[in-house]
């Protein structure tokens, strides 16, 4: 059935959601029985309630993930016999989009049209990407001598804790389930506590698949008790992490302070959009940048906050982009054609909203937005923001909002883009808009950002790896590279006899 023909409300009313974590195969009581409630942030109605997690449930779950993995159920199973657990379980989780999208958006707020069209197939994508890729990836022989053979082989790490983030939950997941399952680890996943629904969802979707008992696990709870647990953890071997930069300092804090498990983390941004007087199309430049800094409610990483703009077409530049910015006004996320819906929670909608009273109290202009939205209906929704007038040394400029809110700020010449641009403790992407082939080759190299875009923003594929550089964190997700991340690399040193 097409998604405009579906009557979300009446799904959504008819929803019974199962909150307690699925360990060792199955769906548990947690050990203290404690709950909260999971709250929808389109009306901020209780959907339902969901496990609180403690330390003790983190360390049933860990338990299992270790048994699993030592007894070779899933770990010794050869590449090809994975691989057809892992395309069955990207399989299902196609066949149950509309029951994942529409736990998506009333868990997290976005608009249901991009949680069918974005983050189930994505989601889906990257699991049967990994599935393809596991049984393609060779080991190495070193060259040494004649008088010796040393084999260099990919090992599973044992048991990854997994910690996500609230904007894009499957997606998140995904990144860091592919890789990890495909390479035979055990897994631990910590959903964020304001949108667990999808992950216990996709766990029971695996086992289905094939997945052995205790491969998978889900322990739904509070970052403080049950992701600080999983953090510091003695028989984890690696946390997989995307959220705050403040959250990834306490992770490599709690890896010193336990075992030295190896920590990845993909943490915040506020990426630079940078625009020369000679690019041919200053519209579509200014269409994209609006496109990709209020899609999912400016709830992204890697979302183009920082726009720097000569000062030559600064004034032609926002005026289109204040244009722009109402066709992404917030509506109901349930209603198919809605492009922008709802902050995640109320101290979501307090933080954005302070971003913007800062920006106004620093001097900036809100030239559209600047207020919140559809209060009546009892959700959290903020207009799309466009402050001009902004310098590189304002709060709203320097820090990451997480919200519909963009800067525009103005550059002299190439050097200055330059120096305001990387002028930030974060590098996860940035963007060039240039005619000039040279200059946009000659700038992309000079940007401190794991990827930098040309002539567009957020072309995405699963091939290429994302992560950044700085306070953005460290590794990288999608790609083959991201099997570095869990597995370990051996070496098996044999010496021939002459």
């Amino acid at each position: 059935m097409s998604a405009n023909r579906i009557n979300w409300h009446e799904r959504a009313a008819a929803l019974r959601i199962d909150g307690r974590p699925l360990i060792g195969g199955r769906r548990v009581d947690t050990q203290s029985g404690e709950q909260f409630d999971c709250i929808s942030p389109i009306d901020a109605r209780v959907l339902g309630s969901v496990s609180r997690g403690q330390a003790t449930d983190i360390d049933t779950a860990v338990q299992s993930a270790r048994a699993a993995f030592n007894d070779g159920r899933w770990a010794a199973r050869a590449p090809a016999a994975r691989k057809r657990v892992l395309q069955r379980f990207a399989e299902l989780i196609l066949a149950a989009k509309d029951e994942l999208a529409l736990l998506e958006t009333l868990d997290m707020g976005k608009p249901i049209q991009y949680a069918l069209s974005v983050d189930v197939p994505a989601t889906a994508r990257c699991i049967a990407w990994y599935a393809e890729a596991v049984d393609k990836i060779y080991d190495e022989i070193a060259p040494t001598g004649a008088n010796a053979l040393a084999l260099i082989q990919r090992e599973a790490m044992g048991v990854i804790g997994v910690i996500v983030p609230w904007n894009y939950p499957m997606i998140m997941a995904a990144w860091k389930l592919g890789p990890a399952l495909a390479a035979g680890n055990s897994v631990v996943l910590k959903p964020s506590e304001k949108s667990p629904l999808t992950a216990l969802r996709l766990a029971e979707l695996a086992l289905e698949a094939g997945l052995p008992e205790g491969v998978f696990n889900v322990v739904p709870g509070f970052g403080h008790e049950a992701g600080e647990a999983l953090a510091l953890h003695m028989d984890v071997d690696a946390i997989g992490f995307t959220g705050s930069t403040r959250v990834g300092r306490k992770m490599l804090e709690y890896a010193g302070r336990s075992n030295l498990k190896r920590v990845y983390n993909e943490l915040g941004g506020k990426s630079a959009f940078l625009v020369f007087p000679d690019y041919e199309d200053i519209a579509l430049a200014a269409k994209t940048v609006a496109g990709a800094m209020f899609f999912n409610q400016g709830e992204s990483c890697n979302a183009p906050s920082r726009v720097f703009v000569h000062e030559s077409i600064a004034d032609e530049f926002a005026a289109v982009v204040a244009a722009e910015a109402p066709k992404y006004a917030p509506g109901d996320p349930l209603d198919p054609r809605t492009v922008m819906g709802a902050l995640v929670d109320e101290g979501q909608l307090r933080t954005v909203m302070g971003y913007i009273e800062a920006g106004r109290a620093e001097g900036a202009t809100a030239m559209v937005g600047g207020s919140q939205a559809r209060s009546e209906s009892g959700g959290y929704f903020v207009e799309p923001t466009v402050f001009d007038g902004v310098n590189n040394q304002m709060k709203i400029a320097r820090e990451e909002i997480f919200g519909p809110v963009m800067s525009l700020l103005r550059f002299k010449d190439e050097a200055d883009a330059l120096a305001q641009a990387n002028d930030s403790s974060y590098g996860l992407q940035a963007s060039v808009w240039s005619s000039n082939i040279d200059r946009a080759h000659r700038v992309a190299r000079q940007l401190r950002a794991g990827t930098v875009h040309v002539n567009q923003y957020d072309e995405d594929d699963i091939t290429v790896p994302f992560g950044g550089y700085k306070q953005s964190g460290n590794g990288r997700d999608k790609s083959l590279h991201a099997f570095d991340k869990y597995t370990e690399l051996k070496t098996t040193w044999l010496k021939i006899k002459a």
